[in-house]
C-alpha cells in the first residue's frame, strides 16, 4: 500500500462514504470550490493505477468503489506515523499527544479505560 495525497484521500474519504459512485457522485460531495470534473476524473484513475478503486462499466461511464477499506488505510497510516516519528513505539504517541493536548491524569485514564474496553472486544 502507498500513501494518498491529500487531494486522493479526500475523494477516497467521499468513496468511503458513499460506497460506490460515478465522478459525477463524488463532485458533488465536495467542499466548494469543487474542483474540475476532469481532475477528479483524473484522481480516481490514479486511485485505480494504485490499486484502491475499481470500477464498474456501463459503456463509456465508470462506477467506481473502494477496495481497500477506511480501517486498512487508516492502520497503514498510523503505522507509518508510528514508525517514521516515534521509533514504532506507541507509547511515545501517546505521550506526545498527552504533552501537545495538555491532558490530565482524569483524561488519560479516560483513554486507557477505552483502550481496555476496545482490546476486550476484539
Amino acid at each position: 500500500m502507498r500513501e494518498l495525497t491529500r487531494a486522493e484521500e479526500q475523494i477516497m474519504q467521499i468513496l468511503w462514504d458513499i460506497e460506490k459512485g460515478f465522478v459525477k457522485d463524488v463532485l458533488e460531495k465536495m467542499k466548494t470550490p469543487k474542483p474540475a470534473y476532469n481532475t477528479v476524473s483524473t484522481i480516481i484513475r490514479i486511485l485505480e493505477r494504485k490499486g484502491f478503486v475499481k470500477h464498474r462499466a456501463y459503456g463509456k461511464s465508470h462506477e467506481y468503489y473502494p477496495i481497500v477499506s477506511k480501517d486498512e488505510y487508516r492502520s497503514f497510516t498510523i503505522k507509518n506515523l508510528l514508525s517514521g516519528y516515534f521509533s514504532g513505539s506507541f507509547a511515545k504517541l501517546a505521550s506526545f499527544f498527552a504533552k501537545d493536548e495538555k491532558l490530565d491524569v482524569k483524561a488519560l485514564e479516560k483513554i486507557m479505560d477505552e483502550v481496555k474496553d476496545d482490546v476486550k472486544s476484539t
